[in-house]
């Protein structure tokens, strides 16, 4: 389902494809568009980070209550390969994880426990390794 094309959907469309495996909030897309002189809403943005999800071109990850929604160009879709995220409980950051050992944890809850996951709302809390480093060398 394609919607009205209109110029601020195409660059925010372009803007996107230029930060591909990238998680951006409505926000961070806001910052850029002023960075560029750009006069884009935040509704505007929002609705048409919404209506690409629809379309199939953007994939949006809510991890929590706590935290903005991420958007991420998939360029009309992800494949087949099951994509899991790891959140940093030290500094927020979201980790996109392409891995073939978790989806055959996927296949085994599927198969042993009569259950289902949704890989692209799976959410591993933990740390990273750069806070990690941090912590190991003050």
């Amino acid at each position: 389902m394609s919607q009205y094309k209109t110029k601020q959907r195409e660059a925010l469309l372009q803007y996107l494809m230029t930060v591909p495996g990238e998680h951006v909030t409505a926000a961070d897309v806001c910052a850029h568009f002023r960075g560029q002189g750009a006069a884009i809403g935040t509704a505007t943005v929002y609705r048409h980070l919404e209506n690409l999800v629809d379309e199939g071109l953007v994939s949006k990850y809510v991890i929590d209550g706590a935290s903005p929604a991420c958007f991420e160009y998939i360029g009309g879709g992800c494949g087949d390969e099951p994509c899991f995220h790891c959140k940093c409980l030290r500094c927020g950051a979201l980790i996109h994880l392409h891995c073939g050992e978790l989806a055959g944890l996927g296949q085994h809850i599927a198969a042993e426990h009569g259950f289902t996951i949704d890989p692209m709302r799976t959410v591993f809390y933990g740390v990273c390794d750069a806070c990690r480093s941090e912590e190991a060398h003050p």
